[in-house]
């Protein structure tokens, strides 16, 4: 039961309490507690980007996120450790260490919202709160058989976060189940009017991902009543696009600390931000004018249509697995996760029926400001076809 903890485990927890900062109202989220990504200003508690050199004084007041939800109800039970500045999707961090993927103990838990997402698979927690910039909440979520919810760019107020790419950054969730994603949804997110819509799906874009995993994503989509449907989405260059101006970003948002503090990052996060600091202030402009275009085409396919794909592009790679096969897999992931972050609209994740005894996933995404339907449509969906495995 949430609130029964384990021992305190320092790969999955900075701080942590009974709880650590109690609910201060009530509303859709009383009785439940929620894990704190340590990107989120937390009063009374220093901020670290999990970057122990990073720490500094306490926090005068909460993040705007974390208000609200005490707020309605929830208590803070922790401060969750995050890849170092969230600048990875592995689930590692180079001081505090990798918590384990309860759901594949042998393979990485992802990230960068590794800790809460940790903390809500091993039932500490009812939600684990983090953030969405490239999939940050999407990937966990998948290697971990959660519900993972990346919201609308801007729809939820993001003071008091500590910023990677502001273009793209967004506050999400992880919950085991549909239900308490939508209650957190309930008192975070504006209630919004659905229409109708119609599921889609690209077999190009499913064949990112590896041949299982592609299989199991197609399959599922067209029980779900997804029809066939062609992006004409120029991928490759989409994708180059996102990581410069993302890179640009993130080197802007932390690259004079970073020069300032060396040796206080772990390898594979350093050399990203190396490579970031080479983005050219005239490489990030071309790249945002393909980003608008590319955004442009993303809205015209997704108004009145909900695209499903895979998740992720692989199964949870093993802990063990080679710093190139590592990257080799995040990159064609990247490929399917920056779709919803170029278009700035919502996505969900959601568990399917495991592959070889391993989670596997599927992630549906809408245009901007379709929050409120993504939830309406799973609910409808999901429950009418339990009977061909999806979880509930």
């Amino acid at each position: 039961m949430p609130g029964e903890r384990p021992e305190f485990d320092p790969r999955v927890w900075r701080e942590w309490g009974a709880p650590l900062v109690a609910a201060t109202g009530d509303g859709p989220l009383s009785g439940h507690s929620v894990a704190v990504k340590d990107l989120y200003a937390v009063a009374g508690y220093p901020l670290g980007g999990g970057v122990p050199e990073f720490l500094g004084a306490p926090k005068d007041a909460h993040a705007a996120v974390v208000s609200r939800l005490l707020a309605a109800g929830a208590d803070i039970a922790g401060i969750a450790h995050t890849d170092e500045f969230a600048y990875s999707i592995t689930g590692g961090n180079g001081r505090y260490g990798m918590p384990i993927n309860q759901a594949a103990p042998q393979r990485i838990p992802g990230g960068s919202s590794s800790g809460s997402a940790v903390a809500v698979a091993r039932g500490e927690v009812c939600a684990g709160l983090g953030t969405d910039t490239a999939g940050s909440i999407r990937v966990p979520a998948a290697y971990q058989g959660l519900w993972g919810m990346r919201t609308s760019h801007g729809s939820i107020s993001t003071a008091g976060l500590l910023p990677l790419a502001e273009s793209f950054d967004t506050v999400g969730w992880m919950t085991r189940d549909l239900d308490t994603l939508q209650s957190v949804a309930e008192c975070l997110l504006p209630k919004q009017n659905s229409g109708p819509y119609e599921l889609i799906v690209d077999p190009g874009l499913c064949a990112v991902a590896d041949d299982e995993v592609a299989e199991a994503g197609l399959k599922a989509a067209r029980r779900l009543g997804a029809v066939d449907y062609h992006l004409n989405a120029d991928l490759e260059s989409w994708f180059t696009a996102f990581r410069k101006v993302q890179a640009f970003e993130a080197w802007q948002n932390h690259g004079e600390w970073i020069s300032a503090h060396p040796g206080s990052l772990e390898s594979e996060v350093a050399q990203r931000f190396q490579i970031a600091s080479t983005v050219t202030v005239a490489e990030a402009s071309a790249s945002r004018a393909v980003l608008r275009d590319a955004a442009g085409i993303l809205r015209d396919a997704l108004r009145g249509r909900f695209l499903v794909l895979p998740t992720v592009a692989t199964l949870p790679p093993l802990r063990v697995a080679s710093a190139g096969a590592l990257e080799s897999g995040r990159t064609r992931t990247l490929h399917l996760t920056c779709l919803a972050s170029i278009v700035g609209g919502p996505a969900i994740s959601f568990p399917l029926t495991e592959i070889r005894g391993i989670p596997s996933s599927l992630c549906l995404v809408g245009a901007p400001g379709m929050d409120w339907s993504l939830i309406s449509i799973l609910s409808e969906k999901i429950r009418d076809t339990g009977h061909f495995g999806f979880p509930v």
